[in-house]
């Protein structure tokens, strides 16, 4: 059993930067046995892949609307995923959710697709105005 917890969400101005957090609650397991990604859902809108990173964290990749503006880390000893936001646009409103895949034969491994993953957090709003 895996929880996640998001937190770094808000309200701030087209331009600004967050940086969103994810705290994983691992049963015994060692964090960077699971590759982690971020997704978000706007209002009315499907779930969107946004960033993912490696077990190992040596390989990431992140969405083409937020490449160069977004970067996706990880800090094994804490348990935690980042993902810092920079020149927020009105468009990256939405829920944002953090997620874990078990995967320690595939440390080098990405995943982009959301129904790989096996837990999911509760998610952080992130609103941006004009």
């Amino acid at each position: 059993q895996v929880q996640l917890d998001e937190s770094g969400g808000g309200l701030v101005q087209a331009g600004a930067s967050l940086t969103l957090s994810c705290t994983a609650s691992l049963s015994g397991r060692a964090f960077n046995n699971y590759a982690m990604g971020w997704f978000r859902q706007a209002p009315g809108k499907a779930v969107e892949f946004v960033a993912a990173i490696s077990g190992a964290g040596t390989n990431t990749d992140h969405a083409d609307a937020v490449k160069s503006r977004f970067t996706m880390a990880r800090d094994d000893a804490k348990n935690t995923v980042y993902l810092q936001m920079n020149s927020l646009k009105l468009e990256d409103t939405a829920n944002y959710y953090c997620t874990s895949k078990w995967a320690p034969a595939s440390p080098f491994t990405i995943y982009r697709n959301s129904n790989t993953y096996d837990y999911w957090g509760q998610g952080t709003q992130v609103t941006v105005s004009s």
